[in-house]
């Protein structure tokens, strides 16, 4: 298996430097399962740290009218219809599951980590949240691929934090169940199992960017990013989120704390989650998740979608996936 990469170089006359001539260099890598590329930019720290007391500020300004808080959640939320689920929401732990009314697909859910978590930083994102709100997550699109065998291409996804595209400040995840893939569901579904299997044994050889993982999860820092510090994680012997069992949910939950806490670690505070499902069965599939970290939530803050990730369908990083998996160290394989 080939990783593609080429370098580009150019050259500016810098007024820091008198107007002496300077070298640019820019990277370009193409990823070897979709085909889509990226470019590596020198580093620009082009996304600030996030500010806490921002995050909590703001938190406090929104909890007033939040629909998912304790006090508002049962009265202001919807209820799932009585095949789905016949209490009309669905529990796991603190996590609550519920429809979505504004929905993207044949089915559409949001789930609360929990009522009672109106501010949820990054490094609060426990195993035990995490993975009671994916249990949550699956019970619900069990559910509904039963209810409509021909909607079998699933998603959770997650918008942490306004800067990542959510509406409500309130930290939750979304799934959506649908006769039909998303654009990158479609282009993923597409690649033979056996290159799935070269690209893994690739990054365990070269174990520059592999990250390990425990006995069902492959973790990996992304050779060609599509946006800040992506992670990504594969399940082999699972198409579909609709048929993770217990253990693996547990093991994923683990999984994307470890990799929220990184990223509080490195200083952002908001990120986006899509874990890819084909329909059950799909023979050679594995499971697909990406994280990638978005914008902090500070005043007149930069956002990292640019034309070039929104029209050209390709990222522009000033963190190498390198770097990020030497700052992320062992920490996928240690025990919860």
């Amino acid at each position: 298996m080939e990783f593609r990469r080429w370098i580009i170089d150019g050259e500016i006359l810098d007024p820091e430097r008198g107007f002496e001539p300077r070298a640019l260099r820019v990277e370009v890598r193409e990823d070897p399962l979709t085909g889509h590329t990226a470019r590596l930019l020198s580093a620009a720290g082009l996304l600030p740290p996030q500010d806490p007391d921002e995050l909590r500020a703001l938190g406090e300004r929104t909890r007033a009218g939040c629909p998912f808080c304790p006090e508002r959640a049962e009265a202001a939320t919807p209820k799932l219809p009585a095949e789905i689920a016949p209490e009309g929401r669905i529990r796991r732990g603190e996590a609550l599951l519920f429809p979505n009314l504004l929905p993207y697909a044949r089915f559409s859910s949001v789930s609360l980590y929990s009522p009672e978590r109106h501010v949820l930083a990054l490094d609060e994102l426990t195993p035990r949240l995490v993975a009671d709100n994916l249990a949550a997550q699956v019970a619900w699109a069990r559910a509904c691929v039963e209810a409509d065998p021909s909607a079998g291409w699933v998603s959770i996804n997650a918008n942490h934090m306004l800067p990542s595209g959510s509406s409500i400040f309130h930290p939750h995840l979304q799934g959506a169940v649908n006769p039909v893939p998303t654009t990158m569901q479609r282009l993923l579904a597409q690649v033979p199992a056996g290159r799935f299997r070269d690209y893994l044994a690739h990054e365990r050889a070269e174990g520059v960017r592999y990250l390990g993982g425990r006995a069902r999860v492959e973790w990996l820092a992304s050779f060609a990013p599509l946006g800040p510090c992506e992670l990504r994680a594969f399940v082999p012997g699972v198409a579909s989120p609709a048929s993770l069992d217990e253990e693996t949910v547990e093991e994923l939950g683990a999984g994307v704390a470890t990799a929220a806490g990184l990223y509080a670690e490195l200083g952002y505070g908001s990120f986006n989650l899509a874990l890819y499902g084909a329909p059950p069965g799909t023979d050679g599939y594995p499971l697909n998740l990406r994280m990638i970290c978005r914008s902090s939530l500070t005043p007149f803050y930069r956002s990292d979608a640019t034309c070039l990730e929104r029209l050209h369908w390709e990222a522009a990083i000033d963190t190498s996936p390198e770097e990020l998996a030497r700052a992320a160290g062992d920490r996928f394989t240690k025990p919860g």
